[in-house]
Protein backbone atom coordinates (compact mmCIF):
# COMPACT_ATOMS: atom_id res chain seq x y z
CA UNK A 1 0.00 0.00 0.00
CA UNK A 2 2.73 2.12 -0.21
CA UNK A 3 2.89 2.39 -3.50
CA UNK A 4 -0.66 4.18 -3.96
CA UNK A 5 -1.05 7.67 -4.71
CA UNK A 6 -0.78 10.15 -1.68
CA UNK A 7 -4.85 11.17 -2.65
CA UNK A 8 -6.37 7.67 -1.71
CA UNK A 9 -4.07 7.75 1.36
CA UNK A 10 -4.39 10.94 2.60
CA UNK A 11 -2.25 12.02 5.17
CA UNK A 12 -3.31 15.18 7.62
CA UNK A 13 -1.35 17.94 5.30
CA UNK A 14 -2.99 17.27 2.22
CA UNK A 15 -6.32 16.87 3.73
CA UNK A 16 -5.89 20.74 5.82
CA UNK A 17 -4.64 22.01 2.60
CA UNK A 18 -7.96 20.27 1.17
CA UNK A 19 -10.08 21.76 3.84
CA UNK A 20 -8.28 25.14 3.66
CA UNK A 21 -8.94 25.24 -0.58
CA UNK A 22 -12.92 23.67 -0.18
CA UNK A 23 -12.99 26.57 3.23
CA UNK A 24 -12.08 29.25 0.58
CA UNK A 25 -13.91 28.52 -2.30
CA UNK A 26 -16.86 27.72 -0.20
CA UNK A 27 -16.32 31.14 1.26
CA UNK A 28 -15.47 33.04 -2.34
CA UNK A 29 -18.89 30.84 -3.80
CA UNK A 30 -20.40 32.17 -0.31
CA UNK A 31 -19.68 35.97 -0.41
CA UNK A 32 -19.64 36.31 -3.96
CA UNK A 33 -21.30 33.17 -6.13
CA UNK A 34 -24.45 32.55 -4.12
CA UNK A 35 -25.73 35.44 -3.41
CA UNK A 36 -26.02 36.35 -7.75
CA UNK A 37 -27.07 32.63 -8.15
CA UNK A 38 -29.76 33.54 -5.54
CA UNK A 39 -30.65 36.57 -6.84
CA UNK A 40 -31.08 35.20 -10.59
CA UNK A 41 -32.91 32.39 -8.91
CA UNK A 42 -35.23 34.82 -6.82
CA UNK A 43 -35.51 37.39 -9.94
CA UNK A 44 -36.59 34.26 -12.36
CA UNK A 45 -39.31 33.14 -9.53
CA UNK A 46 -40.45 36.65 -9.54
CA UNK A 47 -40.84 37.21 -13.58
CA UNK A 48 -42.89 33.98 -13.25
CA UNK A 49 -45.24 35.12 -10.94
CA UNK A 50 -45.71 38.36 -12.55
CA UNK A 51 -46.26 36.69 -16.09
CA UNK A 52 -48.91 33.95 -14.14
CA UNK A 53 -50.51 37.13 -12.70
CA UNK A 54 -50.44 39.27 -16.04
CA UNK A 55 -52.09 35.74 -17.57
CA UNK A 56 -54.63 35.77 -14.77
CA UNK A 57 -55.29 39.42 -15.34
CA UNK A 58 -55.19 39.11 -19.28
CA UNK A 59 -57.88 36.14 -18.98
CA UNK A 60 -60.33 38.21 -16.65
CA UNK A 61 -60.04 40.60 -19.16
CA UNK A 62 -60.91 38.67 -21.96
CA UNK A 63 -63.85 37.07 -20.06
CA UNK A 64 -65.17 40.58 -19.25
CA UNK A 65 -64.41 41.55 -22.80
CA UNK A 66 -66.47 38.37 -23.98
CA UNK A 67 -69.23 39.20 -21.10
CA UNK A 68 -69.50 42.96 -22.47
CA UNK A 69 -69.24 41.74 -26.21
CA UNK A 70 -72.19 39.17 -25.84
CA UNK A 71 -74.29 42.02 -23.55
CA UNK A 72 -73.87 44.58 -26.88
CA UNK A 73 -74.68 41.78 -29.09
CA UNK A 74 -78.14 41.35 -27.19
CA UNK A 75 -78.25 44.80 -26.97
CA UNK A 76 -77.96 45.00 -30.38
CA UNK A 77 -79.98 42.22 -31.24
CA UNK A 78 -82.94 44.14 -29.08
CA UNK A 79 -82.41 47.75 -30.88
CA UNK A 80 -82.98 45.35 -34.44
CA UNK A 81 -85.78 43.72 -33.31
CA UNK A 82 -87.50 47.46 -32.01
CA UNK A 83 -86.19 48.91 -35.08
CA UNK A 84 -87.97 46.49 -37.01
CA UNK A 85 -91.05 46.62 -35.33
CA UNK A 86 -91.44 50.08 -35.83
CA UNK A 87 -90.34 49.63 -39.46
CA UNK A 88 -93.00 47.36 -39.78
CA UNK A 89 -95.71 49.72 -37.96
CA UNK A 90 -94.48 52.72 -39.90
CA UNK A 91 -95.37 50.21 -43.40
CA UNK A 92 -98.55 49.19 -42.24
CA UNK A 93 -99.69 52.78 -41.39
CA UNK A 94 -98.54 54.15 -44.56
CA UNK A 95 -100.13 51.01 -46.65
CA UNK A 96 -103.58 52.14 -44.57
CA UNK A 97 -103.11 55.91 -45.44
CA UNK A 98 -102.53 54.86 -49.13
CA UNK A 99 -105.67 52.59 -48.98
CA UNK A 100 -107.57 55.47 -47.20
CA UNK A 101 -106.61 57.68 -49.89
CA UNK A 102 -106.85 55.63 -52.91
CA UNK A 103 -110.37 54.87 -51.82
CA UNK A 104 -111.05 58.46 -50.95
CA UNK A 105 -109.35 59.44 -54.57
CA UNK A 106 -111.65 57.04 -56.60
CA UNK A 107 -114.70 58.05 -54.47
CA UNK A 108 -114.16 61.54 -55.39
CA UNK A 109 -113.17 60.36 -59.11
CA UNK A 110 -116.33 58.43 -58.73
CA UNK A 111 -118.48 60.85 -57.52
CA UNK A 112 -116.78 63.38 -60.35
CA UNK A 113 -117.79 61.16 -63.20
CA UNK A 114 -120.98 60.93 -61.96
CA UNK A 115 -121.48 64.31 -62.06
CA UNK A 116 -119.96 64.51 -65.78
CA UNK A 117 -122.49 61.95 -66.38
CA UNK A 118 -125.35 63.67 -65.15
CA UNK A 119 -124.24 67.28 -67.22
CA UNK A 120 -123.79 65.28 -70.01
CA UNK A 121 -126.99 64.01 -69.72
CA UNK A 122 -128.70 66.96 -69.20
CA UNK A 123 -127.16 68.40 -72.36
CA UNK A 124 -127.96 65.58 -74.14
CA UNK A 125 -131.50 65.69 -73.16
CA UNK A 126 -131.40 69.88 -73.64
CA UNK A 127 -130.32 68.64 -77.14
CA UNK A 128 -132.74 66.35 -77.97
CA UNK A 129 -135.70 68.66 -76.59
CA UNK A 130 -134.47 71.29 -79.19
CA UNK A 131 -134.29 69.46 -81.72
CA UNK A 132 -137.60 67.94 -81.43
CA UNK A 133 -139.08 71.50 -81.09
CA UNK A 134 -137.13 72.26 -84.26
CA UNK A 135 -138.83 69.14 -85.50
CA UNK A 136 -142.06 70.05 -84.02
CA UNK A 137 -142.13 73.83 -85.94
CA UNK A 138 -140.80 72.43 -88.88
CA UNK A 139 -143.61 70.20 -88.97
CA UNK A 140 -145.77 72.48 -88.27
CA UNK A 141 -144.60 75.04 -90.90
CA UNK A 142 -144.86 72.17 -93.28
CA UNK A 143 -148.25 71.04 -92.71
CA UNK A 144 -149.30 74.91 -92.31
CA UNK A 145 -147.74 75.54 -95.94
CA UNK A 146 -149.80 72.96 -97.39
CA UNK A 147 -153.60 73.20 -96.27
CA UNK A 148 -154.57 69.68 -96.63
CA UNK A 149 -157.53 68.44 -96.65
CA UNK A 150 -157.47 64.81 -95.19
CA UNK A 151 -156.41 64.31 -91.48
CA UNK A 152 -154.70 60.53 -92.97
CA UNK A 153 -152.54 62.93 -95.70
CA UNK A 154 -151.88 65.41 -93.04
CA UNK A 155 -150.20 61.71 -91.12
CA UNK A 156 -148.60 60.67 -93.55
CA UNK A 157 -147.15 63.95 -94.45
CA UNK A 158 -145.89 64.44 -90.86
CA UNK A 159 -144.18 61.05 -90.74
CA UNK A 160 -142.44 61.62 -93.86
CA UNK A 161 -141.35 64.81 -92.40
CA UNK A 162 -140.01 63.42 -89.58
CA UNK A 163 -138.40 60.48 -91.74
CA UNK A 164 -136.79 63.27 -93.74
CA UNK A 165 -135.48 64.82 -90.49
CA UNK A 166 -134.11 62.16 -88.66
CA UNK A 167 -132.33 60.98 -92.05
CA UNK A 168 -130.61 64.23 -92.45
CA UNK A 169 -129.00 64.09 -89.17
Amino acid sequence: MQNLPSILSPDFGLLFWMLLAFLVVFFLMAKFGFPVITNMVEERKNFIDESLKSAREANEKLANIKVESEAILNEARKQQATILKEAMATRDQIVSEAREKAQTEGQKLLEEAKAQISVEKENALRDIRSTVAELSVQIAEKVVRRELKKDGEQEELIQRMLDEVLASK
